[in-house]
């Protein structure tokens, strides 16, 4: 849609990078905001948002290797290519090496490792949704052809050449459809963590509430876009979001079952 955000001689800007930045600013921002609301060091706080970025994207990039493996073992020389270099990877890859890696830094430096937890989150889906507008700009993660009042139709080559994405061709604006939902999410989290609440429920609720959505929205993302497992209709995506809200539910039961 709108790939490069500037464009000078041989230098380009890519908008996708720049909403990305821009997002994590916006959710360690609130992160940090939070830490100082509950009494914890907002410097930790911070220091660990910028490990988990890293680790995001390094956990991103490895599933989707694995999710695309037949692929990239046969010509090895695809994981140093420009396009696996600028590609974002696979948001739920990096959700879960996120969760890990937080949870050893919290250990390791003695923070309170669920209530970190719950109060990442909601920076997270506010980051999140400013990433999938990021999304929307290079023309990843594209929807099912569609011929309805809200259809986006990409036409920008570029776009074609960063993503593969379809030109030409009305789309379902999936890019914008887990943009606006992650927003929404973001507003009951943190309604939710001002709330009084027990250690554990803000990330539960997370969980619930992103993985369900995300599963709906799988269903109008192109197949091109994704793996499919089960009977040629469920996703590896969608797998992932059953385990998680499966894991969402528990977290968030036990957070409100008195002690």
């Amino acid at each position: 849609m709108f790939p490069r955000l500037l464009e000078l001689g041989s230098f380009s800007l890519p908008t996708y990078g720049v909403l990305i930045a821009l997002g994590f600013l916006v959710g360690i921002s609130l992160s940090a905001r939070l830490a100082r609301r509950s009494g914890m060091d907002p410097d930790r706080v911070t220091n660990l948002g910028i490990v988990l970025l890293v680790s995001a994207i390094v956990g991103a990039k490895l599933f989707l290797i694995a999710d695309n493996w037949t692929y990239y073992s046969a010509d090895f020389s695809r994981l140093f290519s420009l396009s696996a270099l600028r590609s974002g990877g696979v948001f739920y890859g990096g959700l879960l090496t996120a969760l890990a890696v937080a949870y050893y830094y919290t250990r390791r430096h003695r923070m309170p490792w669920l209530a970190t937890a719950d109060l990442m989150v909601p920076g997270l889906a506010f980051g999140h949704a400013i990433g999938r507008l990021g999304c929307f700009a290079a023309g990843c993660c594209w929807g099912r052809e569609a011929r309805l009042a809200w259809s986006v139709t990409f036409t920008d080559p570029a776009a074609h050449s960063f993503t593969g994405v379809p030109l030409n061709v009305p789309l379902h604006p999936t890019q914008l459809y887990e943009a606006s939902g992650a927003a929404l999410i973001g507003l009951v989290l943190l309604w939710l963590y001002l709330r009084p609440h027990v250690a554990g429920a803000i990330l539960g609720a997370y969980l619930v509430l992103y993985s369900s959505f995300r599963f709906f929205v799988e269903f109008f993302r192109d197949e091109g876009a994704r793996t499919l497992l089960i009977g040629g209709v469920v996703s590896t995506t969608q797998a992932v979001a059953v385990g998680l809200a499966v894991l969402g539910v528990w977290l968030f039961r036990g957070a409100r079952r008195p002690a």
